[in-house]
C-alpha cells in the first residue's frame, strides 16, 4: 500500500509541476522555476519563526508569498534596472536563498528543519506522516496536500488557458486584445510557487525544478499544439513517477531522485527519436533526402541525355561528369535506380523506362516552369538554373500548377528548351 501511496504522490507532484511548467518552457523562464525552488526558503523561515508551528500549510502561505515576492523582484530588476532576465534571477534567488539559510542556521538549527530537508525532500517517509480524522487514517497529508495543489493548478490552467496561451506566445498582442499579462504574470509565478513549495515535503526544491522543466520540455519536443504538450507533459511525469519508483526499489536509492532519472530519460529519447524536432529523426530525414535529391538529379540527367541525339543513353562515367560526383557514387546510383526499374540497359548505357521517364518528366517539368517563372519575374536567364535547382525537389504538384499558371503555362523555359507537359 505504502508504494501505491509513493507513486500517487509522485505522480501528483509530476503533473502539477509538469503543468504550470509547460507555460515557463513556453516563456524561456524554465529557470524562474528553479529561482522559486531556492527563493521561497527564508518564507518556509519565517513562517516557523512567526508562528513556532511546522504545520506544512503555515509554511506553503509564508513559502507561496516569497515565491510572488522573487517573480516580482526578477521583473522589476529585468525591466527597471537594466539588467539582464538571466542574471536578474541569479541575484534573487541567491541572495534570498542564503538568506534563509542563515534563518534557518541562526533560528531552527535545534529543530528538525535544516536545508536538506527542504532541498532534497523524502518522499519514502511521506507515508508516514498520515491525515488521521476521529480515529480514522486517511492516507499520507502528502497526498491531500498535493491534490490540493493538483486540483488548484489544473483549475487556473482549465480557467485562464486561453489568456495564457495567448500570453506566452505573444504579450503584445494580449495586451492589445485587453488581457493584462502582468496580472496573468503574476498569477501564473503564484501557483508555480504553491506547486514548488507543495512538492517540498515529499519530493524536496531541488527535484521539483525536474518536474517544473523535464517534463514540459519533453513534451515540447513531440508536439507543436500546446494542450496536447500539456497532456504529454503530464504523461511524462506519471511515467516518471511510476517507473522511477520501480527502479528505486530495484536498486534501494532514492525514490525521487530516480524519478527525476526517468524523466531525464525520456527527455532523452524525445530529444533523439522525436519525429519532428529529434537529434536522430532529423539526420535520417536529411540522409534521405540527400539520398532523393541525388537520385531525382540523376533521373533529371538521364531525361536530358535522351533530348541529344548523339548520346541517348549514359554510363557511369558520363553520370559522373553531369553531376559532379565521383564515377564510384555514379556507379552504385545507377545500379539503385536499374534495381528500381527506373532505368533500363542501352548500348553500353542506362536510358530512363516507362516508369523512370515519368517521374523524370514531372521533375524537368517543375524545374523549368519554375525557370520560367523566375524569368517573368525579371531574372536573367543565367541566374534562374540555380534556385529552380535548390526548389524543384520541395515543390508539390498543386505547387506547380500554381507556379505553372503563374508563369502563363509556358511551353519552353528561358533558355528555349520544351517544358514537357502531360
Amino acid at each position: 500500500m505504502d508504494a501505491l501511496w509513493i507513486i500517487l504522490i509522485g505522480s501528483l507532484v509530476a503533473v502539477s509541476c509538469s503543468t504550470v511548467g509547460s507555460f515557463l518552457v513556453l516563456r524561456r523562464m524554465a529557470m524562474l522555476g528553479d529561482a522559486i525552488s531556492h527563493a521561497v526558503l527564508p518564507g518556509i523561515a519565517l513562517a516557523f519563526l512567526l508562528t513556532a508551528s511546522r504545520s506544512s500549510w503555515i509554511m506553503l502561505i509564508g513559502a507561496a508569498a516569497f515565491g510572488i515576492i522573487t517573480a516580482f523582484l526578477v521583473q522589476v530588476l529585468s525591466r527597471s534596472g537594466g539588467v539582464r532576465s538571466d542574471a536578474a534571477i541569479g541575484v534573487t534567488f541567491t541572495s534570498l536563498f542564503a538568506i534563509g539559510v542563515i534563518l534557518i542556521s541562526k533560528y531552527a538549527s535545534k529543530i528538525d528543519l535544516d536545508t536538506d530537508c527542504v532541498l532534497h525532500g523524502v518522499l519514502e517517509y511521506a507515508t508516514m506522516n498520515t491525515l488521521v480524522i476521529n480515529g480514522t487514517n486517511y492516507g499520507p497529508i502528502a497526498f491531500w496536500q498535493m491534490l490540493v495543489v493538483g486540483v488548484l493548478v489544473v483549475g487556473f490552467v482549465g480557467v485562464f488557458f486561453k489568456e495564457l496561451k495567448i500570453v506566452s506566445f505573444d504579450p503584445e498582442t494580449a495586451t492589445a486584445l485587453g488581457i493584462n499579462a502582468t496580472l496573468m504574470h503574476y498569477l501564473l509565478m503564484g501557483v508555480v510557487s504553491i506547486t514548488t513549495v507543495g512538492a517540498f515535503e515529499p519530493v524536496g526544491a531541488i527535484l521539483v525544478v525536474a518536474m517544473l522543466v523535464v517534463p514540459p520540455a519533453t513534451a515540447y519536443l513531440l508536439t507543436d499544439d500546446l494542450k496536447t504538450m500539456l497532456w504529454l507533459g503530464a504523461l511524462a511525469g506519471v511515467i516518471s513517477a511510476a517507473l522511477g519508483y520501480v527502479i528505486a526499489v530495484w536498486l534501494n536509492a532514492s525514490a525521487a531522485g530516480a524519478m527525476a532519472v526517468v524523466a531525464g530519460g525520456l527527455f532523452g529519447l524525445a530529444f533523439f527519436f522525436s519525429p519532428r524536432h529529434g537529434l536522430v529523426t532529423k539526420r535520417l530525414a536529411q540522409r534521405a533526402l540527400s539520398k532523393n535529391v541525388v537520385r531525382e538529379d540523376a533521373l533529371q540527367a538521364l531525361w536530358r541525355a535522351g533530348e541529344t541525339e548523339k548520346s541517348p543513353s549514359l554510363d557511369a562515367f558520363g553520370l559522373a561528369a553531369m553531376l559532379k560526383i565521383e564515377t564510384g557514387a555514379a556507379r552504385r546510383l545507377l545500379g539503385e535506380l536499374s534495381r528500381a526499374r527506373l532505368i533500363q540497359s542501352q548500348n553500353g548505357g542506362f536510358v530512363l523506362s516507362a516508369s523512370g521517364r515519368k517521374q523524370a518528366q514531372e521533375l524537368v517539368h517543375r524545374h523549368r516552369v519554375y525557370e520560367s517563372y523566375l524569368g517573368g519575374l525579371g531574372y536573367a536567364s543565367d541566374h534562374t538554373h540555380a534556385p529552380a535547382d535548390r526548389v524543384e525537389h520541395h515543390l508539390t504538384p498543386q505547387l506547380t500548377a500554381t507556379i505553372d499558371e503563374a508563369a502563363g503555362n509556358p511551353t519552353t523555359d528561358p533558355h528555349g528548351k520544351e517544358i514537357p507537359h502531360d
